[in-house]
This record gives C-alpha cells, sequence and structure tokens, in this order.
C-alpha cells in the first residue's frame, strides 16, 4: 500500500466515523462475537503453551502474541460491538501467571518446543483466516480497517515464528514430488 492510498483510507476512516455512523449489521456482529469467543480462549491456550515452553525466544514470541494481538483485537472487537449495542460472548477463561523460567514438568507431562511452536503457528493460521473472513464481510469501514491491522500485524508475527522455527530445525522436512 502506497503511502497516498494509506493517507486516502485513514481520510476515509476519519470521515466515515465523523458523518456515516451505522449499526453494526449482523454479519458484522457475528463476525465480531466470534472473534472475541476465539480471542479469548486462544489466549488462555497461549498461556499455558507459553508456560510449557523452555525456548525463550518461543517465550517471547509467545507473549508477544498474548499481549500485543490478541489481547488488542479481543479489546478493540469487544469495543465495537458494545458501542452498536451488541452483547459479548460471555464465557471467560482463568488468567494465568505467565512463568519467565521453565516449569518442571515432565517430557511425558508437556508438549516439546517444537510442537508448542507448530501449534502457535496453526492458531495462528486459523486466526488469520478468522479476521481475513471478516474483513470480507464488513461494511463498517472502521470494522474493516480494525481486521486488516490485525491481520497485517499477525502475518508479520507470523513471519517472525517462521524464522525461529527455521533456525531451529522444528519445520518438517517435505519431500519434494519427482516426475
Amino acid at each position: 500500500m502506497t503511502v497516498m492510498e494509506k493517507v486516502s483510507s485513514q481520510t476515509r476512516n476519519i470521515m466515515n466515523m465523523m458523518f456515516d455512523k451505522e449499526p453494526l449489521n449482523y454479519i458484522e456482529a457475528a463476525g465480531l462475537y466470534g472473534i472475541i469467543a476465539q480471542g479469548r480462549f486462544n489466549a488462555a491456550l497461549l498461556q499455558v503453551l507459553h508456560n510449557h515452553a523452555h525456548d525463550p525466544e518461543l517465550k517471547s514470541l509467545i507473549k508477544e502474541a498474548i499481549v500485543e494481538h490478541n489481547k488488542m483485537t479481543v479489546n478493540e472487537a469487544e469495543d465495537k460491538l458494545t458501542d452498536s449495542d451488541g452483547h459479548t460472548p460471555s464465557l471467560q477463561f482463568v488468567k494465568r501467571n505467565l512463568h519467565t523460567s521453565p516449569l518442571n514438568i515432565p517430557d511425558d507431562a508437556r508438549l516439546t518446543d517444537q510442537e508448542i511452536a507448530l501449534a502457535v503457528g496453526t492458531l495462528a493460521k486459523g486466526s488469520q483466516m478468522a479476521l481475513l473472513t471478516a474483513l470480507h464481510q464488513s461494511y463498517q469501514l472502521d470494522v474493516a480497517l480494525m481486521f486488516r491491522k490485525a491481520l497485517d500485524d499477525g502475518l508479520d508475527w507470523d513471519y517472525r515464528l517462521l524464522q525461529l522455527m527455521l533456525n531451529r530445525g522444528w519445520l518438517p522436512h517435505l519431500k519434494k514430488i519427482t516426475h
């Protein structure tokens, strides 16, 4: 996206917020509701995965996913849904402390760092697909821009996870098809 396109996008967003504010439609509200519900569950799962991880870089990426990406997206989605008199999901999960040092969990009772990285990557892929679907179903410019920003930030984060997995040898080797 060029600088001019970004300026035009922000200008449209400001104009929409000031003059053309409509309530969310059912599809947008359902998308936000789903993002909130899944985000709350993802936070609980990411907290457990963080505490099982041993690799400090992996722990750092998971913590960033919880604090900066997941929490921000859920909070913004909750704000947009409640601003339009929508109800947020009632389900809540236990907030776990994020332990900086590895916990003493027997190897046969915890995931390996490779398994954790693959699980977190799978969660990220599912979240990105949910955001992309919600983005395509949004008519409100501010809702669409929120989803686009969350998707862009998530893709950047996912690239860093992929680089860590490559550097650690955690990606499965795929055989090439020969003819």
